[in-house]
């Protein structure tokens, strides 16, 4: 196999990785493959091949389009180095919105790590983990023609006091702020969390690493999450009482409680670096994956977990991986889970599985898609690299998501055949036969509120009710709907008939 030097040593010093680990030569010509297990489809939709972007890493989002967003590290038009912006169809026809570094300087940024979120205003919001006007990344906005503003650049003041490397995306609270956190800077240069408006206005809330033993963390890697009672949750790579790492509680004017310490059990059986972000489950609990920690039968494992955390820290392991000989059942899952429609979590391994056919793979297999149930019932989906010469892709890293007609689509890091000698990830889409379903944004609002509800084939809809109780509403498109909330409407299910039939929101819309 070759490593990723086609495009000059240009790409490998920029991108600081290990790309001999990532490297290999793609042959397959065809763009899209599809393989069934048992009653999942996974179909490869588009193959990454450098131009086009390159390793994605962030979670995929659903626009009011109905197209899929997402962002790639490396790979655009200006250097191969810098990242790009993309939307897809839910067939795999796949447009660039943006390359980042197309400003002088790179004062737009470069090498967005973190997912995307869509405003009320239509617009896309993000971060780029370096670049900006301080080299230290930068908030950005992007409209769907692909005109960006860099709302931020970190590392605007000596010492970096408020933040540098935003590795995170944004969150999006019920003030119409958004939230984030950067991997360095701040009193401590261990991290922050801060608040920006949509017009780029930030203010800091917290500086890790400043409490006696780092018992608040440091290195906050992972995107934030809205609780239900309007707080903002969070994980930390490292610190805490047992240096394993913490889960964390923000509210939205900065006060800070950290509420549980990774590795506090023998042989780190509660998990070691939580890096991915966590999801708040229909019964409000949290639930999220380590990277590394994990024991068996009392026996160290080191593989990653998944678990359930109460939103006042008590803590459950659902599923230690590698507890399947040769790790068949995944390891080290990279990314945050996702809660579908049908109650239960899915999730991806960067590695493990029953297949290693690739330098890449690190000699336990090229990752897995997997489903687990809230009571910790684990499935594997799908085992990466089934193909030849990984066609299929390899080494997820991002988190599923769920769209609205009830297919899941994710990215994976490695593999895929884009017709070029070399290949740099793939986005695809999975099949589990789960049904169409409508989609609020935001979640939840008070009675008068106008908010949006995101779908597929929604044209022609006859009723809109939150809860049982009727709503005025506005077909924007086959994919959007305005609608206001009732007087009278209570805590519950959104519903809207439309020709085809009646669907249901995957999530209660809550009345504030």
């Amino acid at each position: 196999m070759k490593s990723k030097n086609v495009l000059g040593s240009l790409w490998m010093i920029a991108a600081g990785q290990d790309w001999a680990r990532r490297a290999f030569a793609a042959f397959l010509l065809c763009a899209t493959s599809a393989i069934a297990l048992s009653a999942q489809t996974l179909t490869t939709l588009h193959s990454f091949g450098g131009v086009d972007g390159a390793d994605p890493l962030a979670p995929l989002i659903q626009g009011t389009d109905g197209n899929i967003y997402g962002t790639t590290v490396y790979g655009g038009i200006n250097q191969i180095s810098y990242g790009t912006v993309f939307d897809i169809t839910p067939d795999g026809a796949l447009t660039t919105v943006y390359s980042f570094c197309s400003q002088g300087g790179c004062t737009d940024g470069y090498q967005p790590q973190g997912g995307l979120v869509q405003y009320t205003d239509g617009n896309l919001y993000g971060t780029t983990s370096s670049g900006g006007m301080h080299g230290a990344g930068s908030v950005f906005k992007l409209t769907s023609t692909g005109t960006l503003t860099t709302l931020y650049s970190f590392c605007s003041q000596t010492g970096c006091p408020d933040g540098d490397t935003p590795v995170a995306g944004l969150v999006l609270a019920n003030n119409g702020a958004f939230y984030g956190t950067t991997k360095f800077g701040g009193s401590a240069n261990d991290g922050t969390a801060f608040k920006i408006t949509p017009a780029g206005v930030l203010t800091k809330l917290h500086d890790f690493g400043m409490l006696v033993g780092h018992t608040d963390g440091y290195f906050p890697i992972a995107a934030l999450v809205l609780g239900t009672n309007g707080n903002l949750y969070g994980v930390t790579e490292d610190g805490g009482q047992k240096g394993g790492g913490t889960f964390y509680r923000l509210t939205p004017g900065g006060a800070f409680t950290t509420l549980y310490s990774f590795c506090s059990q023998a042989q780190c059986a509660d998990g070691d670096a939580p890096t991915n972000a966590l999801i708040q489950g229909t019964d409000g609990n949290f639930y999220g994956t380590t990277r590394d920690g994990g024991a068996i039968n009392g026996s160290f494992v080191g593989t990653g977990i998944v678990f359930k955390i109460s939103p006042n820290g008590i803590f459950t392991t659902l599923h230690t991986f590698c507890s399947a000989s040769s790790c068949t059942d995944g390891a080290y899952p990279a990314a945050a889970l996702f809660q579908a429609n049908d109650g239960n979590f899915y999730g991806s391994t960067s590695h493990g599985g029953t297949n290693n056919t690739e330098s890449f793979c690190g000699g336990i297999g090229c990752g897995t898609l997997f489903k687990i149930t809230r009571a910790g019932k684990f499935t594997t989906l799908y085992n990466f690299c089934g193909e030849n010469n990984c066609g299929d892709g390899g080494t997820p890293e991002a988190a599923l998501m769920q769209d609205t007609n009830g297919i899941f689509y994710g990215t994976t890091y490695d593999g895929g055949s884009s017709g070029q000698q070399f290949s740099y990830g793939t986005v695809f889409s999975l099949s589990t036969g789960l049904g169409a379903f409508v989609e609020t944004q935001p979640t939840s609002g008070k009675v008068g509120a106008t908010i949006k509800i995101l779908g597929t084939n929604l044209t022609g809809a006859t009723s809109v009710t939150f809860n049982g109780q009727a709503a005025t509403f506005t077909v924007v498109s086959n994919s959007e709907i305005t609608s206001t909330v009732p007087s009278g409407a209570t805590t519950g299910t959104v519903k809207v008939v439309t020709p085809s039939g009646t669907l249901s929101s995957n999530m209660k819309f809550r009345i504030k």
